[in-house]
């Protein structure tokens, strides 16, 4: 867009200000807060040198194109000064109101966090852009106008990201990519996200995005041709088809890069194999012009069935509105959009569109705000949560009642059920889609039409969390498995007492109830400090209650480590073996306990069902964990574009991840711009699925898998 090269050459103070002053009326309010901005941030630099102040005077300005009230306007030139210099919440009330300081403080990151708020050791600053971002948001969902102003922040963040190491400018363009680009996408706003994900996409991937646009311009004339043709046909159609010149306007595009680029990926082919880079936008005057227009193209081209959408009649979730068609023109294939000029107005401007033009039309819904709040997880979760649901493609499917209902691509029935409600997930039984009885991890599709039959004693797997996509699903279920986990442990905790004593586990049970462990009891299945901290009261407590204790020796007491294969045990009996009974197959890292046989250890995952019957028969059980630093070995299947240094940089990748290749081989499968690679490697990380998703996020990925369970040899 011609305004955001503007803002790019932005350089001076006086350049900012001219640049507001033409976009927006400076009322007293504006120019109070353009002078504290301007006083606070005197003498602080860019890493361009530049004054800081053109900074938030350029957010401002996007604030204002954008149709941005007087508040809006005095936030964005307001949003730095609490977190970087010393103005704080308070004065900025006193002297421009609550309005503005709720918005400025929703802005403000967050600088120190509690010690309480990072238990695992987590980096400091994953900590607190969590936060901030949730703060940010919770403050959103009472006025959304908060994401306005930080969209436009992280736009013009994102256009003057040059002076940066190149670290930073990875960071900032994958945050922006997974969090910022799919806000302005929620809240309709196309023409800042489609700017956020290409300048993302050029500083991620320069050399792809280079190629792309290489290509674009050595083949600009015969595409421009084809436009100008194609769109020369569309006009004397519609003209021969009763609509008059004022009626109607036709714009020709090429598709940008970061959406070409997704289109290789999806498909696995070079750009030369992307059948679908031309895109015409039919713009009319009233609804019933939008199918109109449809027949006229549908009747005079052939139109590709399987890509024709009508989000006129069922529009986005963030208010978009226009018929998507694809159809042949002698060799060629083109996207034709058709909308009408509010709709257009909206599709680019978005939440924005009702302050700027004052349209009446469809306004984003912010219930995808609501559904981010994931109070009962840790903050790195929400985080992870968050960024999943943000960064999802929609579908639409209805209830028996005509209910719409927008879930992610790849959403299962599930997912719809804790859609409709929380309740109605936990006690799904079963599901109908569109009236055939279906599985409730069946995946859906647009257009479904999804029943779910409950019953009270109906609870969904918590070992369903990998195959539901909603983050509100995944949290239920989340929570779900922990105090299912929580309940085999106290109940385990208690069969490991009574194997240490040898005595009947009611004996135990009574103890804990006394002593008021029902709340902590459960730390004796994974703190061996825990556990023999109570072992040694049990034992001094009932040593003074009676000689029974007494008689039993010492060391007939004492808990030894035993050290098997990738386990540590500790147990006061003899163990020598450990065995899996292949009922639940625990992998390294998941949570296991372990019952006694003889003197074998039967290790199984803490949720297997078959342990939680032994479990409540009194098992003998002993205290178990995994080994440290066991490696797992891996394999990966990836597709890599057939250049020089595309392997090198995919191995680099793996090396500084702590991995470490054990073999190379190219497979069968090659294309002119892509190779497939298998690639075996070991590492000892803990969280594998963080590292796949980020692969799969940053390369084609075809295969990850692993190659060695724990219950193989």
């Amino acid at each position: 867009m011609e305004f955001f090269d503007t803002l790019k050459q932005i350089k001076t103070e006086q350049e900012a200000i001219k640049t507001l002053v033409d976009l927006t009326k400076i009322t007293p309010k504006i120019q109070d807060a353009l002078d504290i901005a301007i006083k606070y941030h005197d003498g602080q630099k860019r890493k361009s040198g530049e004054a800081y102040v053109i900074h938030p005077i350029c957010v401002s300005c996007i604030v204002a194109f954008y149709g941005g009230d007087e508040a809006m306007i005095c936030s964005a030139l307001l949003h730095d000064v609490v977190e970087d210099t010393l103005c704080d919440i308070e004065f900025i009330k006193n002297e421009f109101g609550q309005d503005v300081a709720v918005l400025v403080d929703a802005l403000t990151k967050i600088v120190e966090i509690k010690e309480e708020l990072n238990p695992n050791h987590s980096s400091k600053k994953l900590i607190t852009t969590a936060l901030s971002f949730r703060k940010m948001l919770v403050a959103a969902i009472k006025d959304p106008r908060a994401l306005v102003i930080k969209i436009s922040d992280r736009l013009h963040n994102m256009l003057t990201l040059e002076p940066l190491t190149h670290e930073k400018k990875i960071r900032i363009s994958e945050e922006t990519l997974v969090v910022y680009a799919p806000i302005a996408h929620r809240l309709g706003v196309s023409s800042i996200k489609n700017e956020l994900e290409d300048r993302s996409f050029y500083y991620i991937f320069p050399q792809e995005y280079e190629k792309i646009q290489e290509y674009i311009k050595e083949n600009k004339q015969p595409l421009s041709l084809k436009l100008n043709d194609f769109t020369e046909k569309l006009t004397n159609m519609l003209l021969k088809n009763g609509l008059s010149g004022s009626d109607f306007r036709i714009e020709s595009r090429v598709k940008r890069p970061y959406s070409i680029y997704l289109k290789m990926q999806r498909k696995g082919v070079s750009i030369d194999e992307v059948l679908d880079l031309l895109a015409v936008r039919i713009i009319v005057k009233e609804p019933l012009d939008c199918y109109k227009v449809l027949g006229v193209v549908h009747l005079d081209f052939k139109p590709i069935v399987s890509r024709f959408k009508d989000y006129i009649a069922l529009p986005k979730e963030n208010g978009y509105q226009t018929i998507h068609t694809t159809i042949f023109d002698e060799s060629s294939i083109y996207e034709v959009q058709i909308r009408t000029f509010d709709m257009h107005k909206s599709a680019q401007y978005g939440i924005a569109a009702h302050w700027k033009y004052k349209t009446g039309g469809i306004a984003p819904s912010l219930e995808w705000l609501n559904n981010l709040q994931y109070q009962d997880n840790t903050i790195e979760e929400f985080y992870e949560l968050a960024k999943n649901d943000l960064y999802q493609e929609d579908i639409v499917v209805f209830s028996p009642a005509g209910d719409t209902y927008t879930l992610p691509v790849g959403a299962v029935a599930l997912d719809f059920a804790y859609a409709i409600h929380s309740e109605l997930g936990d006690n799904a039984k079963e599901a109908y889609i569109n009236n055939a009885k279906a599985s409730l991890l069946q995946t859906l599709k647009s257009g479904d039409i999804v029943r779910i039959i409950s019953d009270a004693q109906s609870m969904p797997k918590s070992t369903w969390i990998d195959a539901v996509k909603t983050s509100r699903a995944k949290s239920h279920l989340r929570i779900q498995r922990q105090n299912q986990i929580r309940e085999v442990e106290k109940k385990s905790a208690v069969n490991i007492l009574a194997t240490i004593f040898s005595k009947d586990r009611k004996i135990f049970e009574r103890y804990i109830s006394l002593k008021g462990l029902d709340v902590s009891i459960h730390r004796a299945t994974k703190d061996i400090g825990f556990l023999q901290e109570l072992k040694n009261k049990i034992k001094q407590s009932f040593n003074s209650q009676s000689n029974f204790f007494a008689k039993i020796k010492m060391n007939m007491l004492k808990i030894k480590e035993i050290e098997l294969e990738n386990f540590v045990i500790w147990t006061n009996r003899n163990v020598n073996e450990v065995l899996f009974d292949y009922c639940c197959h625990p992998k390294y890292g998941d949570e296991i306990l372990a019952i006694i046989s003889g003197q074998k250890a039967i290790v199984h995952h803490k949720l297997c069902e078959k342990l939680r019957d032994e479990i409540e028969m009194g098992v003998p059980m002993v205290f178990v964990q995994w080994a440290k630093k066991m490696k797992t070995a891996f394999k990966i299947i990836v597709a890599l574009e057939d250049k020089k240094g595309s392997l090198a940089h995919f191995l680099t990748t793996l090396a500084n991840n702590n991995c470490n290749v054990m073999g190379i081989s190219y497979m069968g499968y090659k294309s002119q711009f892509l190779t497939h690679c298998e690639i075996l490697f070991e590492t000892d990380m803990k969280d594998v699925k963080s590292f796949r998703d980020f692969l799969m996020r940053k390369y084609k990925m075809i295969e990850f898998s692993s190659l060695k369970d724990a219950y193989q040899n």
